[in-house]
């Protein structure tokens, strides 16, 4: 397994549109090999006293946190999904509808799995 894991700040106001993109750029995700993937909108995000979610992100006080992540079987799949994502027009088109300069994002290796 590898993980892909992102971490962004969306406009509180634009939940549902965040919900349409995620849709819509999941399933392109999902055709390329990925075989799960979690969007979660944050709702307990507390603030911290060195770092926090929000800081890592530069959220704004009408933007709320998403965190996300995509489950592949294995490294190289993702690495020729990401090739082939990075050149399909459906990827290319769909504008997200958050600030994508602030997105913190990066792929794990697992080391601990528990459950299903």
């Amino acid at each position: 397994m590898y993980v892909d894991g992102f971490v962004i700040a969306v406009p509180t106001a634009g939940r549902e549109a965040f919900i349409d993109h995620a849709r819509l750029v999941d399933a392109i995700f999902m055709e390329a090999g990925a075989i799960r993937i979690v969007e979660a909108w944050g709702d307990d995000v507390p603030a911290g006293k060195v770092t926090d979610f929000r800081r890592a992100v530069a959220a704004t006080a009408d933007e709320t946190v998403a965190f996300a992540w995509i489950e592949w079987p294995d490294k190289a799949t993702r690495d020729a999904a990401m090739a082939r994502l990075s050149a399909d027009p459906r990827m290319t088109g769909a504008a997200p509808p958050f600030d994508g300069k602030r997105m913190i994002f990066g792929g794990f290796e697992p080391v601990l799995v528990l459950g299903s």
